[in-house]
C-alpha cells in the first residue's frame, strides 16, 4: 500500500510542469497567459490613477524648484558652518521656543563632550 501512495506522489510531482506548458511546443497554456494579462491589466490601471497626482507633483517641483536653488545657494555656507559646530543630532534636544521668540537647543545630558575641530594656522573651526 505504501509503495502505492509513493508512486502516486512521485507520478503526481513530475506530471505538475506538463500541466503549465503544452506537452509539443513548450509554450505557456492559456491560464498563465490569462494571469499574466491580468496582472498587465491591473499595472495600466494603478497607472493610469496615479497620472493626475504624478502631474500634480511634477507641476510643484517646477514652481518651487527655483525657490529651494536660491535657497541652498544663500544657506549652504551657513549651514556648513552650523554643521561644524554640532557634532550629532541625536545629542540634542528637539528645539524649544521662547516667549520671546528665541530659539534654544539643548545638549542631551548623557551626550559625551563635544570638542570642536580648531584648524592649527586659523585658529577657526574647521568645516
Amino acid at each position: 500500500m505504501k509503495q502505492i501512495l509513493i508512486s502516486a506522489f512521485a507520478l503526481s510531482l513530475t506530471m505538475t510542469p506538463a500541466a503549465a506548458q503544452d506537452d509539443t511546443t513548450g509554450e505557456v497554456s492559456e491560464g498563465m497567459n490569462l494571469m499574466e494579462e491580468g496582472a498587465k491589466l491591473l499595472l495600466r490601471g494603478l497607472l493610469n490613477e496615479m497620472d493626475p497626482a504624478i502631474e500634480e507633483l511634477r507641476d510643484l517641483a517646477d514652481e518651487i524648484g527655483p525657490q529651494m536653488q536660491l535657497f541652498a545657494e544663500e544657506m549652504g555656507p551657513a549651514f556648513a558652518e552650523l554643521m561644524a559646530q554640532v557634532d550629532d543630532l541625536r545629542n540634542y534636544e528637539p528645539p524649544e521656543l521662547l516667549p520671546n521668540g528665541d530659539i534654544i537647543i539643548r545638549r542631551r545630558d548623557v551626550a559625551p563632550d563635544f570638542v570642536p575641530q580648531i584648524d592649527d594656522d586659523t585658529g577657526d573651526v574647521e568645516l
